[in-house]
């Protein structure tokens, strides 16, 4: 994990807080942390900890209690809602990084039927082969692998993320592609107002943080 103190992490920092005031200001009724996990499941746990990756800290969502234990890509969305305060009422779900490419879209379709106003927090990381060190080849392939998600995002385009191609996304090393098709499930044929706040790879993994509100 990266220091907390480490000031490359300022701008991402500053676009992750700035998307959770949004996700705050639109009231959702039910919010839905959602990342890559073991297997795609509907619920996958409300605590977990990072210290299994140099950071001692515990996580919790609201209504914490015995159960699963989180993953990483949940416990990073967990660390930020606690951070934040966020006292709504959320969930938990994860999507394998096996999984067929319809399943992730269906779950994303059964979250978006839990509540009138749902919203998803999508813990996925773009490619980690993005380092000065990483064969040029292949590291070209995953910053154009990372446009195309990116693109996708600032588009709002469920379509999009859709269309990110299973062998690219093998290639460059992602893990975060089934997530992004649960997103889309949730979004369906919607239309979205959208906006990234941050895309860069300040340790040659992709970050983006990126916002979607739907129209009406």
């Amino acid at each position: 994990m990266v220091a907390s103190d480490d000031a490359r992490m300022d701008d991402v920092r500053a676009a992750c807080w700035s998307a959770l005031d949004d996700l705050r200001a639109a009231s959702p009724d039910l919010l839905v942390v959602v990342g890559p996990g073991e297997t795609t499941a509907d619920e996958a746990g409300r605590a977990g900890s990072l210290a299994g990756y140099g950071l001692d800290v515990t996580v919790a969502l609201p209504g914490a209690g015995e159960g699963r234990t989180m993953p990483l890509s949940l416990s990073v969305g967990a660390w930020l809602l606690q951070r934040d305060g966020w006292e709504g009422p959320v969930a938990t779900a994860t999507v394998a990084g096996d999984a067929g490419d319809g399943d992730g879209v269906e779950l994303g379709r059964r979250l978006a039927d839990r509540a009138d106003r749902v919203a998803l927090l999508v813990m996925a990381d773009g490619s980690p082969l993005r380092a000065d060190t990483t064969p040029d080849a292949l590291r070209g392939r995953a910053e154009r692998y990372d446009a195309a998600l990116a693109a996708a995002l600032r588009d709002g385009d469920p379509r999009g993320l859709l269309g990110l191609d299973a062998d690219a996304d093998a290639e460059a090393g992602s893990p975060g592609r089934q997530a992004l098709r649960v997103l889309a499930g949730a979004a369906d044929d919607g239309l979205f107002d959208a906006e990234v706040g941050y895309d860069a790879a300040p340790y040659g993994v992709g970050y983006l943080v990126g916002v979607w509100e739907r129209h009406g």
